[in-house]
């Protein structure tokens, strides 16, 4: 089955591809690889998609979807082809010669917006760690020309080994460099964490789906000017500020960090472990969910695996359904407070709007009553009743 979409936009024309392997929450109208390739420049022409059980090991889609890909790239003059799925090397190649037009996937396409958005330091080392290690895997393709190399008179050279390793060993090398320069940024941000915690900072972050409105929650919080777009990964750097709480008279640290997206490729999870540190370390996670996308519910869900993946699945949490002034008036929900079921606990989930300031002082209060029970937490006396039961008990044990 194939559903193809049209537009008469020719700037660099591009056609996206989805494969549904019968796996959860295939995006059947390719709507978010069609924001990726706007947010990367691309200017998406056409989409098609179609059903295997399995992909092929050559070609991924079968040579006869591949012929007809090629036919409809031919008909309105695209000039890249995109997958929505990870392609491997052999893949990639046997594609792009088949078809005779580059092809790309969704990995290399948000490797290429984070190269674009990083401004940091640390952002800038993590987006090329990401990026040699990707290319690493693609030295083959990348210097097939050297396949065939003349020996000499009357003999036929190797496929380019001495190149490949070469080129392998440089690429290892920088890696190499760029892990240890980060491990240095990550010493930079231990002690300034150090600093927070001798000042009994409270560490909140945001995190969420990518375009869910973090970084303007984060501005309408703590009145900063932090980017934020209508788009994908409008933020890639983590930026601290502190958030004054006027019922409780003190300040508390809040971290706008990046979003997460379905398939976020395990290497930049890996290359900006450093970054999100910052959620890892937090003593309360503020969840960002865009209300009003249709897919929510599988948004949540795929927040929840990349923190569960990076050490934070235990942090406690405020569910915040964002972009309310979104949503139809008989959609919106009568209350803004209640309590969201998440994978079995009971959180706080409150409905608002960053934009236009809706709901944000309900959060507030609930922020001040989230660290008003941690601080009474720590300040409880121990339970002397129990201590008694556990020293009688052991005497008891140890008259045995």
């Amino acid at each position: 089955m194939t559903n193809l979409q049209q537009s008469d936009r020719q700037i660099t024309p591009t056609l996206l591809v989805g494969v549904d392997l019968g796996l959860p929450f295939f995006d059947g109208q390719l709507e978010e690889l069609g924001l990726l390739a706007q947010t990367a420049g691309l200017t998406p022409v056409a989409r098609l998609t179609c059903k295997r059980k399995a992909p092929d090991a050559a070609l991924f889609i079968g040579s006869g979807k591949a012929d007809e890909i090629k036919q409809l790239a031919t008909q309105l003059g695209v000039q890249e082809i995109l997958f929505d799925q990870s392609l491997s090397p052999a893949q990639q190649r046997n594609l792009e010669r088949h078809l005779e037009l580059p092809v790309n996937d969704r990995t290399l396409l948000i490797l290429q917006i984070f190269a674009q958005r990083a401004r940091s330091h640390e952002g800038k080392l993590q987006v090329e760690l990401a990026r040699l290690q990707y290319l690493s895997t693609r030295l083959v393709r990348r210097w097939s020309h050297l396949e065939r190399q003349s020996g000499g008179i009357g003999l036929r050279g190797g496929p380019g080994e001495t190149q490949i390793e070469l080129d392998r060993r440089m690429i290892g090398d920088n890696i190499k460099r760029i892990k240890e320069r980060l491990v240095k940024v990550k010493r930079q941000r231990q002690t300034q964490r150090r600093q927070r915690s001798r000042r009994d900072a409270f560490n909140i972050s945001l995190v969420g789906y990518t375009n869910a409105g973090k970084s303007t929650l984060f501005n309408a919080l703590v009145k900063a000017r932090v980017y934020a777009a209508d788009q994908l990964f409008a933020t890639l750097d983590t930026t601290t500020r502190q958030l004054y709480l006027g019922d409780l008279g003190r300040v508390v640290s809040l971290s706008d960090t990046v979003g997460f997206i379905r398939d976020l490729p395990h290497g930049l999870v890996n290359a900006f472990q450093a970054t999100l540190q910052e959620a890892v370390d937090a003593d309360l996670l503020l969840h960002v969910v865009d209300f009003s996308s249709p897919n929510h519910v599988e948004q949540i869900a795929e927040v929840q695996r990349v923190l569960s993946e990076i050490g934070a699945a235990d942090i406690p949490q405020v569910l915040i359904f964002n972009k309310l002034d979104q949503l139809d008036a008989t959609l919106r929900p009568s209350a803004l407070q209640d309590i969201y079921d998440l994978a079995g606990v009971p959180t706080p989930r409150v409905f608002l709007s960053a934009q236009t300031g809706d709901g944000v002082p309900v959060l507030r209060q609930i922020l001040v009553d989230k660290i008003q029970g941690a601080s009474n937490a720590e300040l409880a006396p121990p339970d002397v009743h129990a201590s008694h039961e556990a020293d009688a008990g052991f005497g008891t044990m140890e008259s045995m």
